[in-house]
């Protein structure tokens, strides 16, 4: 029953995440990238502050260290991302985004030395042919937009690995408010550092902030990590691949992208590609969870 709880819970993080990419790309008419992010981030983490002010308390040394790892690497994913996102579309932006998911075994083959079958090792192939229908313009050549979000999917590759591994012997929502608390913090200071603070704030803006800050970060996040706790990454990281369809879906209705045969091609291989290295247990031999039990940092 707690299994089917969470996979629920991942599918509606998938659905809130695609819808992410829109609305992000519309608060980018208002804010660059950063502001964006510090606003988003802020606003989740004195949100979550407050909602849950009643286990603050139970925080100790190992949860803030685990939060500190989590939102250092959330902060790098997301600045990738919506860099990223300044110069390429909404609809490419979520399939690379969701190339993470080929990426999580190869941390675990760095990481626990976990053998990379055969198909894996199709699924990458496959993804990589994907994202050259994807991405690749006439002079075979990749703008810097697709670039830096192929990048983004690497850090969030290891928010998927390692938010898998902290929260099965910790508070998954305590390991979420630290998460952000650090995620809000870096995001201010760089904020700051730029001289990027806006001096004027339209009502657009906002909307799009409180959105990303309650839906796509306080919602999403709380409820990927609580899922975590009943699924493994493997699991996880095939349902939260479907962020990329939901995504391509919402651009088409609410920007009105216009995909060519050759997009939806690319974005289809990838897609297959993700569905195909997670499922691969019903092909062979069940393999492993990736995870080892958690250990203390």
């Amino acid at each position: 029953m707690k299994q089917h709880i969470g996979v629920m819970m991942l599918m509606v993080t998938a659905v809130v995440w695609g819808s992410g990419f829109v609305v992000t790309d519309i608060g980018l008419d208002y804010f660059n990238a950063h502001q964006l992010m510090a606003g988003r981030f802020l606003l989740a983490a004195i949100l979550l502050l407050i909602i849950f002010s009643y286990k603050l308390k139970q925080i100790n040394k190992r949860i803030i260290v685990k939060g500190a790892i989590l939102g250092a690497i959330l902060y790098t994913g997301f600045v990738l991302q919506t860099v990223g996102l300044e110069h390429t579309t909404a609809s490419k932006n979520a399939f690379l985004t969701a190339v993470n998911v080929l990426i999580v075994p190869l941390i675990a083959f760095a990481v626990y030395k976990r053998k990379i079958d055969r198909f894996e090792i199709i699924g990458a192939f496959t993804a990589l042919i994907g994202i050259g229908l994807l991405s690749l313009q006439s002079s075979f050549t990749m703008n810097i937009g697709d670039i830096l979000t192929l990048l983004c999917a690497v850090a969030f590759a290891f928010d998927i690995f390692y938010t898998n591994k902290f929260v099965q012997n910790d508070d998954a929502i305590l390991i979420t408010i630290m998460q952000f608390v650090s995620a809000a913090t870096i995001s201010v200071i760089v904020v700051l550092v730029r001289g990027d603070i806006p001096t004027s704030v339209e009502s657009g803006g906002v909307y799009a902030i409180v959105y990303l800050a309650i839906f796509s970060t306080i919602v999403a996040y709380l409820f990927q990590n609580i899922a975590f706790k009943y699924t493994t990454a493997t699991q996880g990281a095939i349902i939260l691949s479907m962020e990329s369809l939901f995504g391509m879906i919402f651009s088409v209705i609410f920007l009105h992208e216009v995909l060519t045969g050759r997009m939806i091609v690319g974005a289809a291989l990838i897609l297959l590609a993700i569905i195909f290295t997670e499922l691969k247990p019903t092909f062979g031999k069940k393999q492993p969870n990736l995870i080892k039990p958690d250990q203390n940092p």
